[in-house]
């Protein structure tokens, strides 16, 4: 059973940078698409980014573009959220999902889920 456990986040100044990490353990990711959603307060959880299995295309949001980037590292187990330029509205839960498909970009299917950290961007 796979399992993952969020790492990295924190409180940090607008403009600041954080990386989220997402560890897994009990199954290999190379077998798995891996995603970052968030939860503000208030809203609805939504997709911000994923990753094939073998680290190919990856999938933005429109609202982090060019801020965010998405990693995996598989000898590590590991999948990272690079967050630079950090706004305000970046603030909520973080979680990593993950799940057995070969393309990353329907957040739909995502089962396995962290317990999520939590992201504060506040001067």
């Amino acid at each position: 059973q796979l399992q993952l456990v969020e790492s990295g986040g924190g409180l940090v100044q607008p403009g600041g940078s954080l990386r989220l990490s997402c560890a897994a353990s009990g199954s290999l990711l190379d077998y798995y698409s891996t995603a970052w959603f968030r939860q503000a307060p208030g809203k609805g959880r939504e997709g911000v980014s994923c990753i094939n299995p073998n680290g190919g295309p990856t999938n933005y949001a429109d609202s982090v573009k060019g801020r965010f980037t998405i990693s995996r590292d598989n000898a590590k187990n590991t999948v990272y959220l690079q967050m630079n330029s950090l706004k305000p509205e970046d603030t909520a839960v973080y979680y990593c999902a993950a799940a057995v498909a070969a393309g990353c970009s329907d957040y739909t299917m995502y089962n396995y889920w962290g317990q999520g950290t939590q992201v504060t961007v506040s001067s």
